[in-house]
C-alpha cells in the first residue's frame, strides 16, 4: 500500500465490529469476565489489547490514591497493591456499556499494528517524545503484543543489555532505527488476520487507506516532473558527463528521522524496509540531485509527485545534495 491510512475508516469498521461482537456476547450475559475476554474475538490481539487497557485503567486509578495520613510509597504497600491487582485481575466483570468502547479502541489498535506497524511503533514511542520511557513499562506493554513485535522485542533486549532502566523517547527512536536496519524487518502477512476479522464482518484492507488521486496521463506526469525540475534552483539543465560525487559531511540515512524512515518506507516503498534501505544506498552514491531525480523517475514512475510524502522526500534530497 502506498496511500495514507484513513483513521476514520478504521474507526468506523471498529465500531461496527465491536457492536456485532457485543451483540453476540451480551445477548446471553450481562457481564463479561477476564477469561471470557481472552476468548472473545478470533483475532487474539484484540482480546489482549482489551486486557491491557483494563490493566492501564487499574494503574491510573491506583496513581490517584494519596493520603495525608498513610504512605503509599513504601515498598510494603506497593507490593500489597501489586498483589491486590493480581487478585483483582482474576475477578474482572464488565457490563456492555463500559466494555464496548474498550473493545472498539482495541480493535482499531489491532488493525493498526497489523496493517501499519510502522505507525504503531511511531505512536508507541512518540507518546513519550522528549519524556522518558521506562524499560519496565516497555516490558509490560510487550506482554500484550503478539503481532509484528520483533522490532520492539529487540529494542527491549538492547535496553536490558545496556542495563538502561530509563531512556528518552528520542533515544528509543534512534535505537529502533538501528534495529530496523539490522533485521530488515518486514511486517507479517495480512491474509490470516483479514480472514479472522471477516468471519464476523467482511474486512477489505484497501478501505483503510485514503483513495489515491486520479492517475495522471503520461503527458501530465512529464509536465509535472519537468516543472519540478525547472524550479530547482541548483538543477543542472544540461546533461553533463559523470562527475564523482563530492565528499559529504554525513550520510543521507543519518539525516532522516525515524518518523521519516517509517513514512517513506510505508508510502513510497510499499512498506518494505529492505527495499527502502537499498534505494537510499543507491541514491547516496549518485553525484547530483538531477541524477537522483532521473533515477527515481525511471524507477518509480507511479509515485504521486504532488503527495506530501514525495514533497518531503524531495526536500530531504534537496538539502542533502546542496551540501
Amino acid at each position: 500500500m502506498d496511500e495514507k491510512i484513513s483513521t476514520k475508516a478504521i474507526n468506523e469498521y471498529s465500531q461496527a465490529y465491536a457492536a456485532k461482537l457485543a451483540d453476540q456476547f451480551f445477548a446471553k450475559k450481562q457481564q463479561i469476565s477476564g477469561v471470557e475476554i481472552l476468548s472473545l474475538c478470533d483475532v487474539k490481539q484484540v482480546n489482549l489489547f482489551v486486557i491491557q487497557e483494563l490493566m492501564n485503567i487499574w494503574t491510573h486509578e491506583t496513581e490517584k490514591i494519596k493520603s495525608p495520613f498513610f504512605d503509599y510509597e513504601t515498598s510494603e504497600v506497593k507490593a500489597a497493591l501489586i498483589q491486590f491487582q493480581n487478585v483483582l485481575s482474576n475477578h474482572i466483570s464488565v457490563g456492555r456499556t463500559a466494555f464496548q468502547p474498550l473493545l472498539q479502541s482495541s480493535i482499531a489498535k489491532a488493525i493498526q499494528v497489523i496493517i501499519a506497524p510502522y505507525d504503531f511503533y511511531s505512536e508507541t514511542l512518540e507518546s513519550y517524545g522528549k519524556g522518558y520511557l521506562k524499560t519496565e513499562v516497555l516490558r509490560k506493554e510487550l506482554k500484550y503484543l503478539k503481532i509484528n513485535k520483533a522490532p520492539l522485542e529487540n529494542l527491549l533486549a538492547k535496553l536490558e543489555d545496556r542495563k538502561s532502566e530509563l531512556i528518552t523517547g528520542n533515544e528509543a527512536f534512534a535505537l529502533l532505527d538501528h534495529i530496523l536496519e539490522e533485521v530488515n524487518f518486514t511486517p507479517e502477512d495480512l491474509d490470516k488476520y483479514v480472514s479472522q476479522f471477516s468471519k464476523l464482518l467482511p474486512l477489505k484492507v484497501d478501505s483503510f487507506f485514503e483513495p489515491k488521486s486520479p492517475s495522471a496521463t503520461p503527458e501530465q506526469k512529464l509536465a509535472v516532473q519537468a516543472k519540478a525540475f525547472s524550479e530547482l534552483p541548483f538543477f543542472e539543465k544540461e546533461v553533463k558527463s559523470f562527475v564523482p560525487p563530492k565528499p559529504r559531511p554525513s550520510r543521507l540515512r543519518d539525516s532522516l528521522t525515524i518518523n521519516q524512515k517509517f513514512m517513506f518506507t510505508k508510502i513510497l516503498f510499499k512498506g518494505d524496509f529492505e527495499i527502502f534501505s537499498g534505494e537510499i544506498e543507491k541514491i547516496e552514491a549518485l553525484p547530483s540531485l538531477n541524477h537522483v531525480l532521473a533515477y527515481l523517475g525511471e524507477r518509480y514512475p507511479a509515485w504521486d509527485r504532488e503527495s506530501e510524502e514525495y514533497e518531503e522526500f524531495l526536500e530531504v534530497l534537496q538539502k542533502r545534495f546542496s551540501q
